[in-house]
């Protein structure tokens, strides 16, 4: 078995394709009674071997649990974790006009982008997947050895609240496994359905510029990088007008030749297109070189989210990604680093990328310790990814995204240091390599950089929840010491 990422390939004695909750506690109580290792897949998108692993004895496939629906009872939109992005997004916005706002890759799972604490081109105006999580349904396997199923709510009297809250943000394949979201904006009242969740954008304003390869310096890429946090740092508030425009800053390696930036504004944002000049010039000031216009035009904001290009683009079978919350301006030794890295002679990339992407806004207005997201007042997001399709240049690639990441952040032991610039990773752009004490040689253990000040909680919940350790995986919430 293997999934996007085919650098990962399982062999499991048997795959359970379920669709319904009582298939999942039949299955994990199987799997229990004969002391199988379980794995569950929703999307197939992991970015390290949490399904796909040689330890793996039996896979949990949610293929089927893909339904996307309105609970009257709950008030809230009940999602299978089986469902793709896409289809949530055209069944909230076909029927009720409504949006999760997640991520940009409509072939994602709900199951493992929700819990990792999801976010997309409409979070800096409407915050992260988590932020508008009412319910989970989840099969949990208790002290005894026996699957159950539990619903776990955020309202302050449920006593399963904790176990809510953990799925927050810790990622999946930790406590269970999740059978159904619920969804609904924590602000909302009523039983109006088109009310329950943030309302979709009827139309957006797409741009597509690109920077070729040939007309930049060191000088020219970082000035251009710097003005990208500039922005952000000036315009990451939750209630900045700034905050109805997303961007990708998408810089590939120069074997590339060029690269691009991809922008959405909510058209019906105040003067949305001079907020897209304006952030478009400030992007371009002072590096002396001038951006190639690709595509800018007005869309429908279904066709932009599941189809348009600058967003979804065609994938590569082997990969290796890394990530790197920032919170200020990059400083000059991090930008030369990236610039370094990118224009290595030594590397034939051409899809070895150093991304940066805009954050912060709507998603800046939760409290750290209200979900299990702890990065709560970062400006952009950082991807690292190297991506190829022969498994015989495997170390190559790994090789250099490895070096990349640790020159970039030398001055904080190799890694993004929470609470200066930066502040830790992305659980949903899964590294491995955090976990593993000779590669990560800063000190600072994987989970601080994922969970910060959450951990601790995190593993109460475990305790609670999955005291035999029936999930886990090599970035998955362990029990507290005795």
């Amino acid at each position: 078995i293997s999934g996007s990422n085919q650098r990962w390939v399982g062999n499991p004695d048997y795959i359970r394709v379920v669709s319904s909750t009582g298939q999942v506690v039949r299955a994990v109580q199987e799997a229990v009674d004969k002391g199988l290792k379980i794995a569950v897949r929703s999307g197939g998108h992991c970015d390290e071997d949490f399904v796909a692993n040689r330890d793996v004895r039996v896979v949990i496939d949610m293929a089927g649990l893909n339904s996307v629906t309105y609970d009257r009872e709950r008030r809230a939109f009940a999602v299978g974790p089986g469902a793709l992005l896409g289809t949530v997004y055209r069944t909230l916005y076909k029927r009720w006009g409504v949006v999760l706002p997640g991520g940009t890759c409509p072939t994602v799972g709900a199951g493992g982008h929700i819990t990792g604490g999801g976010y997309g081109a409409l979070s800096r105006s409407r915050g992260l997947t988590v932020d508008h999580l009412y319910a989970v349904e989840v099969v949990h396997v208790d002290a005894k050895g026996r699957a159950r199923k539990v619903v776990a709510t955020r309202e302050d009297d449920d006593p399963n609240r904790e176990l809510w809250w953990a799925h927050t943000g810790a990622g999946g394949g930790n406590f269970g496994v999740i059978t159904r979201y619920w969804l609904r904006s924590p602000d909302a009242v009523g039983d109006d359905p088109s009310t329950l969740l943030p309302a979709a954008p009827s139309e957006v304003l797409l741009s597509d510029v690109s920077w070729s390869w040939d007309d930049l310096d060191e000088a020219s890429f970082t000035r251009l990088l710097r003005n990208f946090t500039e922005w952000h740092a000036r315009n990451s508030a939750p209630d900045s007008p700034g905050r109805f425009l997303f961007s990708q800053l998408k810089t590939m390696h120069k074997a590339a030749g060029y690269f691009r930036m991809s922008t959405q504004v909510d058209a019906a944002a105040p003067d949305a297109d001079r907020l897209l000049d304006d952030y478009l010039a400030a992007i371009s000031e002072g590096t002396g070189v001038t951006y190639h216009v690709g595509d800018r035009y007005r869309a429908p904001w279904l066709y932009a989210v599941t189809e348009w290009s600058g967003f979804v683009e065609a994938s590569v079978p082997r990969w290796k990604s890394k990530s790197a919350y920032v919170r200020e301006v990059m400083p000059e030794e991090q930008l030369r680093a990236v610039y370094r890295q990118l224009t290595r002679d030594d590397y034939p990339g051409p899809y070895g990328m150093i991304a940066i992407v805009g954050f912060g806004g709507k998603i800046n207005e939760v409290a750290p310790g209200d979900t299990a997201t702890a990065q709560r007042d970062s400006i952009a997001k950082m991807l690292y990814c190297s991506l190829w399709s022969d498994p015989a240049d495997d170390a190559l690639h790994q090789r250099w995204i490895r070096e990349a990441y640790e020159d970039v952040y030398a001055a904080t032991g190799g890694v993004p240091r929470p609470g200066g610039v930066n502040d830790g990773c992305y659980i949903n752009y899964a590294d491995a390599d955090l976990a593993d004490p000779a590669l990560n040689r800063s000190g600072i253990p994987w989970h601080e950089l994922y969970f910060k000040g959450n951990y601790p909680r995190l593993q109460q919940v475990k305790e609670t929840w999955d005291p035999r350790n029936v999930f886990s995986h090599s970035l998955g919430i362990r029990k507290p010491l005795p």
